[in-house]
């Protein structure tokens, strides 16, 4: 949670309108050396993604009033978006200091804290907060997710039901009684889904285990899952996410079974195999050739673009490109969604084969990765697809990556098919693509036909 401060007075003749820039700009006539109306024209432009412009209005308003906390939280905020995290951090710090700890304040610098990586910080930072609310929500949840950022997993997965009463929680809240993770004695229990299609992907490794407690277990998970799924071990019936609930004792969110199974990072369980049906590996055979001497190499750039923080996770199919450079590679696109028409930037159909238009689901490509020798992908749902089946998979990671892939190191314990290649500075992706270029390199020459 990122909190705007100082917004603008609303004006005597108009006290039912909302503030907008043309608003903020008359006032501004009238007004040229208001710092909070500086202030808050700078947080409406940030939100329409105008940020230098946002930058430039917060130095304005510090430039009539050096001692305006609201402007440097909101300096910090806009700052952070561009991944200037040191400036950022140090804005903060001067609202906290100057608001002496105002709490909206703190939870801004304990968001840029996290951002930039410093997680020992950020969790002094949360801890001294909770003393004076302990009970805020959001603070909990910043601080569950610091603490498994740092592989400290007992005392984040504690709190991680926390997420639940988050005023952004919107998945759907099953009645009746949360499953505490005791013996299940003949009991029902449904597993909701929630969050991503990765997120369902990571805790199928659960179910067996859940079932191994002696109950009958519904699973609820996405259509585009339910092939993949129907096998599942220790899954007794599987119904559709949204739909009418069954009948049921208890239920669990899957995100909450790590907790309830008592999930450390040294005890996670490896990846439970999900069914690849024949029907979709007898597509997949006509789709992927198979040619001695040549490693078949997927490429994602982009997960869904509705993802809140897919803007900083994500990056251009033009960064693959140098991989085409490579002799004996050849490029698979597995890319689905709108960034798929980056592909006829390209000026020819010829290099990237377009894998994406014949996925009708996960199942698909779950039998087109079967048939691939590596994937090299921005972190999305099909790297948890990857890693459930064991494939060969390059995770390009963002600066503060998903909590599974920690905060240093180049695997994960959640995926041991997995390599991490991470960016060493915010927003450094010149970095990892160098990186993923040269270990391609050396695995083509270490083929037995390289």
């Amino acid at each position: 949670m990122v909190t705007e401060t100082a917004v603008a007075p609303k004006p005597a003749s108009a006290p039912d309108q909302g503030l907008s820039i043309e608003l903020l700009e008359r006032m501004l006539v009238e007004q040229p050396r208001d710092p909070n109306v500086w202030s808050a024209l700078g947080s409406l432009l940030r939100q329409q993604g105008k940020v230098q412009q946002a930058i430039a209005c917060q130095h304005r308003a510090l430039e009539f009033d050096p001692e305006h906390s609201g402007a440097w939280t909101n300096l910090g905020n806009v700052l952070a978006d561009q991944e200037r995290y040191d400036e950022a951090i140090a804005a903060h710090e001067k609202a906290v200091t100057l608001s002496k700890g105002a709490f909206s304040h703190v939870v801004n610098y304990t968001v840029a804290l996290r951002h930039a990586c410093r997680f020992e910080r950020a969790v002094q930072v949360i801890d001294h907060a909770l003393k004076v609310a302990p009970g805020n929500v959001s603070l909990r949840w910043d601080r569950v997710l610091t603490l498994l950022q740092l592989g400290r997993y007992e005392e984040g997965f504690r709190d991680y039901d926390c997420r639940l009463d988050l005023p952004s929680y919107q998945n759907r809240k099953p009645p009746g009684v949360l499953w505490d993770g005791s013996p299940l004695d003949g009991r029902t229990i449904l597993l909701n889904t929630e969050q991503g299609f990765g997120d369902v992907l990571l805790t199928a490794r659960y179910v067996p285990l859940v079932k191994a407690r002696g109950g009958r277990v519904i699973l609820e998970c996405h259509p585009e899952l339910r092939r993949l799924l129907d096998g599942l071990p220790g899954v007794d019936a599987i119904i559709p996410a949204g739909s009418e609930l069954p009948s049921y004792d208890v239920y669990c969110p899957l995100m909450s079974l790590p907790e309830r199974l008592g999930t450390t990072v040294d005890s996670v369980p490896p990846p439970t195999p999900v069914t690849v049906p024949a029907d979709a590996r007898a597509k997949a055979a006509t789709l992927v050739p198979k040619t001695p001497g040549i490693l078949n190499v997927g490429i994602i750039w982009s997960g869904r673009v509705t993802f809140k923080d897919n803007t900083r996770r994500a990056t251009t199919l033009s960064r693959f490109l140098r991989f085409l450079e490579i002799p004996k590679v050849r490029l698979f696109s597995l890319q689905k969604g709108p960034p798929e028409a980056e592909l006829e930037t390209l000026g020819t159909t010829t290099l990237i084969t377009p894998l994406g238009p014949h996925f009708q689901d996960f199942a698909d490509t779950a039998a087109a990765l079967e048939r691939l020798d590596l994937v090299i992908m921005t972190d999305s749902s099909v790297a948890h697809l990857a890693g459930s089946l064991g494939r060969p998979v390059w995770n390009l990671l963002q600066y503060m990556p998903y909590w599974i892939y920690g905060d240093k190191g180049s695997t994960t314990p959640w995926y041991p098919s997995m390599r991490l290649f991470r960016q060493n500075n915010p927003g450094d992706w010149d970095g990892v693509f160098a990186d993923a270029g040269q270990a391609l390199r050396q695995l083509v020459a270490s083929q037995p036909n390289g």
